[in-house]
């Protein structure tokens, strides 16, 4: 009896980079695509060559951009390991926070000190337990928040709605919504902040993003303020580009960080506002408006808990 056995060779594969890995790292990127990889090996193939961007050597310290093309070689991984189950009290915390279930996206309320995706120090983000919880389901992230940030986020569960809403986000007609205390008082009105970003500075062996006029990415933040307190204002902050950190460095830029800020504010005002039982900085993505399926799609997110009972603790100004 014969036996006809067929073997599919790895294949290279060319990758577009979407909006949200932007700015990224090559070596970082790889990582993350290639899990299971010795950082070792991750190396050698971009010494190689075997990575290209845009048909080009690159060197793993190179930004990728949005839209460039990214050559991925046949790389052996070592076959992985059972998944570790995330806690049970994560997952329930997790399907709470949905607040939108239709057959194209989920839409959450992120809870504030999740992140998004799993990374140093975090074992488990939103879309590993979502992915944990209904393993039979495509859950794909649509775009970031910070962990510390709460509110809207939006998971695709199919690839074309994946595409489709990504590229929904980055149209002139999407608006994106936060929410921010800022400290003192606010005096410019409605203020708008064009002022590019870079993220190529380490400070203290981390890396931070500073305004950067020369070699810096577009970015605008439209920043209104909406009550003002005794020592802190409320500022709805509208954003037309969506930069790591946009808002927080933004606001910092104008000489008031967000409250709570324990990268951009001075290390004393950060403990102040924590004495004052604000554990986090003051950041809630409250709304997005975008156009999806020939239809005008509101995603709203009620602000966290925490943020309440901050604003509650202080003295309002009329």
């Amino acid at each position: 009896m014969e036996c006809n056995l067929t073997f599919e060779r790895p294949q290279v594969r060319y990758v577009q980079i979407a909006p949200d890995d932007d700015g990224m790292r090559l070596d970082n990127y790889l990582l993350r695509v290639f899990k299971d990889v010795p950082k070792s090996r991750i190396y050698k193939i971009i010494r190689s060559g075997e990575v290209r961007i845009n048909k080009g050597r690159a060197k793993p310290a190179t930004r990728i951009a949005v839209d460039d093309t990214v050559r991925l070689p046949p790389v052996k991984q070592k076959p992985r390991r059972a998944l570790e189950r995330p806690p049970d009290a994560l997952m329930t915390r997790v399907t709470e926070a949905i607040m939108t279930e239709t057959p194209d996206y989920l839409v959450f309320n992120k809870p504030p000190g999740l992140a998004v995706h799993a990374g140093t120090g975090q074992r488990f983000g939103l879309i590993e337990v979502l992915r944990a919880a209904r393993p039979d389901e495509y859950f794909e992230l649509v775009h970031r928040i910070d962990r510390q940030t709460s509110g809207v986020l939006i998971v695709a569960r199919s690839r074309a709605a994946l595409d489709a809403l990504r590229d929904a986000l980055n149209d002139v007609a999407t608006q994106k919504r936060y929410l921010a205390l800022v400290e003192g008082a606010w005096r410019h009105g409605i203020r708008e902040v064009d002022a590019p970003l870079s993220r190529d500075v380490e400070r203290a062996g981390e890396r931070v993003v500073t305004v950067d006029h020369v070699q810096g990415k577009t970015s605008l933040s439209i920043f209104s303020p909406k009550q003002a307190y005794r020592g802190a204002t409320l500022m709805s902050v509208a954003i037309r580009t969506g930069r790591t950190h946009q808002i927080r460095v933004h606001a910092a830029h104008c000489g008031h960080p967000v409250a709570g800020d324990d990268k951009y504010a001075a290390n004393a005002a950060t403990a102040r506002w924590k004495a004052n039982g604000l554990a986090r900085m003051f950041l809630h993505a409250e709304e997005i408006q975008l156009d999806f399926n020939g239809q005008r799609r509101v995603f709203k997110a009620p602000l966290a808990r925490d943020l309440e009972t901050a604003l509650r603790g202080l003295e309002p100004i009329e």
